[in-house]
């Protein structure tokens, strides 16, 4: 067959005939460049239709198929009805997809009011937010499941996985936690003094930070950096496997996904981020004392004394019990959203994102819950 890039054409009856034939690549730009502005029609034209028989094309790529995608919607453009006929299966992939990036956008959509176009962004979101608390209420299920197949024969779970997964998200992010909540609990006590000491009421600022960091902000502020350190992470690793087909693979071989990738990082999160709570906790309030000292002139023993006075193991126990809670949401959200990624880059990025913004949002609103929890039964 001739390399030669070809395009003939033969008018029937009210339908022009073009046959394609050749080379319709790159290096034959500048022939196909003035086959295809040959062949479109002008804007007045008797033509009613436009058939294109790729059949006897040797070779197509982007350029080609840009060529072909634009003879088509010029044809269409001049009020005539155009289509492809023949096209070989290996040419198809390349033609589909060089039509949808280059599709033009919906006349109708175009035609939609503002509020329209918001009501639609409405509905999309509370479809949307329905959707991820079934697939959230989904994957809870099946860890819950793999969880209990475990317990039951535990020389199926593993071990190894797990230690490795609770050096990845506990043992390596100490540092990072006790340096942010160091800061957080100096900040908080540089602001409690400055304004306790109008009224002359300077040692007051421990009961502040004790009750804060240890009831809401220490186990606050680690959930909030867990999810958007390994949250991501778990986003990231699963989805990476997504899209390179391994977990289609693990199936295959006849492994759960859930109890080979899902179960052990939750579970390390479950373990790992009550123990980080705790050094954050304390580092926290080893920044305010600190602060306090330094900022405040309220001495050590003095800020001991009076945070053992005022703090109790309830204050201590209400955030350690929101921890594990806390870290299997940000779990479940992480291994879904990467369950969830699609074979782009642009679908691994989007989901990463998704999660670490879930993750915290859940954070927040599992806080506010166990807020009004323990209010009610006054601790």
């Amino acid at each position: 067959m001739s390399s030669e890039a070809l395009l003939a054409a033969a008018v029937v009856g009210d339908r022009l005939e073009l046959s394609a034939a050749g080379d319709w690549t790159a290096d034959r730009a500048n022939d196909l460049e003035r086959l295809v502005m040959a062949a479109a029609l002008p804007t007045q034209s008797p033509i009613k239709a436009v058939r294109v028989d790729m059949e006897r094309v040797a070779k197509l790529d982007t350029y080609g198929a840009w060529l072909l995608e634009r003879l088509l919607r010029g044809s269409r453009e001049s009020g005539a009805a155009a289509d492809v006929i023949n096209l070989p299966d290996q040419f198809r992939t390349i033609v589909e997809t060089v039509h949808q990036t280059t599709e033009l956008p919906d006349p109708e959509r175009l035609r939609r009011t503002s509020v329209l176009d918001w009501l639609a962004t409405v509905g999309e979101n509370i479809a949307e937010v329905g959707r991820s608390a079934l697939l959230f209420a989904q994957m809870l299920g099946a860890v819950t499941f793999a969880f209990l197949r475990v317990f039951w024969r535990p020389r199926t779970f593993r071990f190894t996985s797990l230690v490795n997964q609770i050096d990845l998200v506990g043992w390596r992010a100490v540092p990072i936690i006790l340096l942010i909540t160091f800061l957080i609990g100096a900040i908080l006590a540089q602001q409690g003094i400055f304004h306790f000491r109008r009224f002359g009421a300077d040692v007051f600022v421990v009961d502040m930070v004790g009750i804060l960091v240890l009831r809401e902000i220490g186990v606050l502020i680690v959930c909030v950096m867990v999810a958007g350190r390994s949250g991501s992470a778990y986003t990231a690793e699963i989805g990476s496997m997504k899209m390179r087909e391994e977990i289609d693979a693990l199936q295959t071989m006849g492994f759960d996904p859930i109890s080979v990738l899902v179960l052990p990082r939750i579970l390390a999160l479950v373990i790992a981020v009550p123990m980080l709570t705790f050094l954050g906790e304390m580092s926290a309030l080893y920044g305010a004392g600190l602060v306090a000292s330094l900022y405040g002139g309220i001495q050590p023993e003095v800020f001991m004394q009076r945070l053992r006075e005022v703090i109790s193991i309830d204050h201590f126990m209400v955030g350690m019990v929101k921890a594990p809670f806390m870290a299997m949401t940000i779990g479940i959200v992480a291994c879904v959203r990467g369950l969830e990624t699609k074979g782009s880059a642009e679908s691994l990025g989007a989901q990463t994102t998704a999660a670490v913004v879930q993750s915290i949002f859940l954070v927040i609103v599992l806080d506010g819950i166990f807020a009004v929890f323990f209010a009610a039964i006054d601790k």
